[in-house]
């Protein structure tokens, strides 16, 4: 007896999501639909896939191994679909891109129009998180990631660097001076992120953490504190470059800095297991040219 592969589907989505009821709610049905169909794929297989506890599921052994073959299946399946469908068309689809706030203002929204305009058919949605997030968690087909890169599971196409920059307003550097060295900004109001900390790990010779003046979560709060005359604080390029180029901050310290760290990386990250679907490389392909890094 064959198991359908809506049901592998719906299987998939529990072990991505931890659990029944968030799979429900991600995939938009009731809890019975969902916990039916993994009775029947347990039931047609003969062996049990997932181990209940009260707060999660867990893969047995051999539900690790048939998931993982599952996945595999599924997605080339889905890619030949995909490929017949839209064959000498144009990409079309659903497309989750998620990336911090900051660069989603700075660098992805002022190309929108002209993405939607090359691509009709696609339908985007943009999400921001500060932090990393799970991509099959939070069902995004692609994220913008800066730094170093520590998941294996996923392929990654680099998109460029941008450099960082030690930032103040010129009203702060001129009511507070400019700092001449590093040990310098002991005297200043630093302004650090609050998550996470290698973020406060600025890129100068000898630097050592201060204790913040103020902090915050989110890269355009803290940009936003720099020009509002807080403090100094530490930016990435794609966010500030305009703010220099206008006079709106001030690079400090430019002496003392410290090229190409890995902070400075920035990629497109996607999940290795699958073949990257045609809206996929068309966005990536469309942004890496138009980035202002």
């Amino acid at each position: 007896m064959r198991t359908r592969s809506d049901d592998l589907a719906i299987l998939l989505t529990v072990v991505d999501c931890g659990g029944f009821s968030a799979a429900a709610e991600v995939l938009d049905i009731q809890v019975a639909r969902v916990s039916r169909a993994v009775g029947k794929v347990e039931k047609q297989l003969g062996v049990s896939i997932l181990n209940r506890t009260t707060r999660r599921v867990e893969l047995t052994l051999e539900g690790k191994q048939f998931v993982d073959s599952v996945r595999h299946g599924l997605d080339i399946i889905k890619q030949a679909e995909e490929d017949l469908v839209t064959r000498g068309e144009l990409p079309k689809g659903h497309l989750r891109v998620d990336a911090a706030s900051p660069f989603v203002f700075h660098q992805l929204v002022p190309l929108i129009n002209e993405f939607q305009q090359t691509y009709p058919e696609i339908e985007l949605v943009l999400t921001s998180n500060e932090g990393f997030v799970d991509l099959l968690e939070h069902r995004t087909d692609v994220a913008i990631r800066i730094g170093r890169l520590k998941d294996s599971t996923l392929h990654a196409r680099t998109l460029g660097k941008s450099p960082l920059h030690i930032v103040a307003s010129p009203d702060y550097l001129a009511k507070h001076g400019v700092p001449k060295s590093v040990s310098d900004l002991m005297q200043h109001q630093i302004i650090a992120f609050t998550a996470p900390k290698v973020l406060n790990q600025w890129p100068l010779k000898g630097f050592q953490a201060l204790k913040p003046f103020i902090s915050s979560g989110n890269g355009e709060a803290i940009r936003q504190l720099a020009l509002t005359s807080n403090g100094i604080a530490c930016l990435s390029g794609f966010m500030v470059q305009e703010d220099l180029n206008l006079g709106r901050l001030v690079s400090v310290l430019e002496h003392e800095k410290l090229r190409n760290t890995e902070r400075e990386l920035v990629n497109a990250v996607y999940y290795k297991s699958s073949k990257v679907a045609r809206r996929i490389s068309a966005f990536i392909d469309f942004i890496q040219p138009r980035l202002t890094l």
